[in-house]
């Protein structure tokens, strides 16, 4: 019996139940405090470029220790990781607090206290990612992401309500604390995630090595380095259309912030409803349908490139939310059903990078490329170049033709488990 196969339980129990939980609670308060960091910059006397620095003292630990992290967390006991990077995102939100009750806080101590709180996350998200795929078994991992993600949006849109909500009410302040004691909450929880169910880690060669490791299994499976490559450009290009275009549209052509808050909201209602249709939808060739499901992510730059009416706005932004979902369930299926489970965090660490390694430079040069060639001509620039290296990777057959395995595999047998499935085209499951 293969180590993945080993050990992960029959169906989701206690484990899964914790990690949702826990999940939920940070989701609420981090995209609350998002917001509210954003609001202490500009109390505090800061201008966008400010708010700007204190997201990028956010996002570059994030890069800088994404792949450590994902080693520590298959050599360690992963909620232990987990636990600890909460300890030290509660902690830093908690000053942050603080700091802007108290008044008058500093660029750099907000920067330095949101560069520990990327820090922590460039740890937990491996972790995570690894002890969620390891709580699950074949049987249920598809209902059972599709339930996880759908919780996460639902928190990501109740969090960012809340946090508005708050902030409108009282000091920006107070919405870094409730989320520092989220941290805190879901912090205890994930100390009572049991692991007993994964075998101990054999002894290794070092930090080094296991991250060798890792690149030697990310890179030896076409599919999946070709996937994380494409999704580097498209997360930077869909970044700089949502993240800088979409607000000076709004700005521009819809006469304030109101209306894109409506097509962003459009958007959460897809991801909800994309998560709800992929508990019930288990798609066959798993990479084939998660792909065709990219080429939507273009619609939003393409209708803010028009633009189109809000209404046509938020028909897209709900579109490109269904989309999303269907690709990241099938996303998070195939790599728990192909990676072993004792290098799944290393393996989702460069997933991690390869996502977010570029969105700094994206939003950083978005300004200069209105600048030179235009908004509405920047806008169809992004929605080109997520057609282009969506319709690269097809031509991938890893991509073309990993299927999904039978979901009565050998787990009870004491069988090593086998090729995930064959198809007209002699492909097989364990590919790479």
């Amino acid at each position: 019996m293969t180590t993945a196969a080993a050990s992960r339980p029959p169906h989701p129990g206690r484990n899964y139940r914790l990690l949702t939980a826990a999940a939920i609670i940070t989701g609420l308060g981090t995209h609350g405090a998002l917001i509210a960091a954003a609001f202490a910059v500009l109390q505090a006397g800061g201008d966008g470029g400010d708010v700007g620095l204190v997201a990028a003292a956010r996002t570059a630990p994030l890069v800088l220790f994404l792949l450590i992290g994902g080693a520590i967390a298959d050599r360690l006991p992963r909620h232990r990781v987990m636990v600890a990077a909460n300890t030290l995102n509660c902690l830093s939100q908690a000053a942050f607090a603080w700091l802007v009750l108290a008044g008058d806080p500093k660029l750099w101590q907000m920067m330095l206290l949101t560069a520990l709180c990327g820090t922590g996350q460039a740890f937990f998200n491996p972790a995570a990612e690894g002890m969620l795929m390891s709580s699950v078994s074949r049987e249920q991992a598809s209902r059972a992401f599709a339930l996880f993600r759908m919780a996460m949006q639902g928190a990501t849109i109740g969090g960012a309500a809340l946090g508005g909500a708050m902030i409108a009410a009282m000091d920006p302040g107070w919405v870094l604390a409730v989320d520092a004691a989220a941290f805190a909450v879901a912090g205890a929880l994930r100390a009572f995630l049991d692991v007993g169910h994964i075998p101990p880690r054999a002894p290794g060669g070092g930090l080094l090595a296991d991250m060798r490791d890792g690149w030697h299994e990310f890179i030896g499976r076409p599919w999946l380095w070709s996937i994380v490559a494409q999704f580097s450009v498209v997360v930077a290009a869909v970044g700089a259309a949502e993240s800088v275009y979409g607000p000076l549209v709004a700005r521009d052509e819809f006469g304030g912030a109101r209306p894109w808050g409506f097509a962003l909201a459009a958007f959460g209602a897809g991801t909800l409803g994309g998560a709800l249709l992929m508990t019930r939808w288990k798609p066959r060739r798993l990479l084939l349908a998660g792909t065709f499901c990219v080429f939507p992510l273009a619609l939003p730059s393409a209708g803010l490139a028009v633009p189109l009416p809000v209404g046509g706005l938020c028909v897209v932004m709900f579109v490109s939310g269904v989309a999303i979902e269907v690709f990241g369930v099938s996303w998070m299926t195939a790599m728990h059903q192909e990676i072993p489970e004792e290098k799944l965090s290393r393996v989702s660490a460069y997933d991690w990078f390869g996502s977010v390694a570029m969105m700094p430079v994206a939003t950083a040069l978005a300004g200069p490329v209105e600048s030179l060639v235009g908004r509405s001509e920047a806008l169809w620039g992004c929605a080109a170049l997520i057609v282009l290296v969506t319709g690269a990777v097809l031509f991938v057959p890893e991509v073309r033709r990993l299927t999904r395995a039978p979901e009565t595999a050998e787990v009870a047998t004491g069988k090593e488990r086998g090729p995930a499935s064959a198809d007209a085209e002699g492909s097989v499951g364990r590919l790479g």
